[in-house]
């Protein structure tokens, strides 16, 4: 037990080092505990592909495991072989094959108005309007930092997001007053939107804020954090906006190859409005 802690403390060490994203650090040490557990009756230095295999196939076979979280699970062993045992595992043919790629999950905008309406809570109001109204990843409104809310340009600073990558995106018209009020109620000083003792605030009560708002508004979709975001690219899209533009706000890679995404150089400048302005 001392052992496999002491080795994940090490792999943790290594991926902060190599400065993957928190999100996933976290994600790849949870992978990487499973792993190690799993192999506990054999030493890690004499684990080959072979044994991977058959990992996987456990996990397939008594979880059913999705696509994502086998991607997830391969791309970790193969991290902590690679930093921590200085040892190459051609683990490729493990990887899923690539599926049709699904239609986005999303709710129109009338679903959208009923569902801010059911909130009363400003600051659960607040983050809903921003997960919407910026088109912004879960992860990203929770490391959102008072400072990152730029009214004068009416922008909002995204910093290190997916692949450590920083954007500016809109900050709707819509919000502000709601967002001043919250900030003289609650007073954050770091994170815009503070947990216990200053941390972040939960993922999991975002989560189920979103959730409880769908219920009260009466929709009979799932609703989560994401799906608010895929809506929020629906709509621009829906209302003109050009996709290049919308791939640049939601942070994306172009679709076409591997070439450096659409930049826009001025979103305080631009004619793009968000989609929680036309509500």
């Amino acid at each position: 037990m001392n052992n496999m802690k002491q080795l994940l403390v090490s792999f943790e060490s290594k991926l902060k080092i190599q400065r993957y994203a928190t999100s996933t650090v976290s994600t790849y040490l949870n992978c990487a505990k499973k792993f190690i557990q799993f192999a506990q009756n054999k030493e890690l230095d004499m684990v080959d592909e072979k044994f991977v295999e058959g990992f996987i196939l456990h996990l397939v076979g008594t979880e059913n495991i999705s696509d994502s979280y086998q991607k997830q699970m391969l791309g970790s062993i193969g991290l902590l072989f690679k930093l921590c045992f200085n040892k190459s595992l051609n683990l490729k043919y493990l990887y899923p094959k690539r599926h049709k790629l699904q239609v986005p999950k999303y709710i129109n905008q009338n679903e959208v108005k009923r569902l801010i309406k059911s909130i009363n809570n400003i600051k659960h109001l607040c983050i809903v309007k921003l997960l919407y109204g910026g088109g912004l990843r879960l992860n990203e409104v929770l490391c959102l930092k008072v400072k990152d809310i730029d009214s004068n340009s009416m922008v909002i600073h995204v910093r290190q997001s997916k692949g450590r990558k920083d954007r500016t995106v809109m900050l709707p018209e819509n919000i502000l007053l709601e967002l001043r009020s919250y900030y003289q109620t609650y007073k954050p000083n770091d994170y815009l939107f503070e947990g216990t003792n200053g941390n972040k605030y939960s993922s999991t009560s975002v989560q189920n804020i979103v959730k409880k708002a769908a219920r009260m508004a009466s929709i009979n979709k799932t609703v989560t954090p994401h799906v608010l975001r895929h809506s929020f690219a629906t709509h621009l899209i829906e209302n003109g906006t050009d996709i290049r533009y919308v791939q640049d706000l939601l942070g994306h890679n172009s679709i076409k190859t591997t070439e450096l995404y659409t930049h826009i150089t001025d979103v305080a400048k631009s004619k793009i409005k968000s989609p929680l302005d036309s509500l």
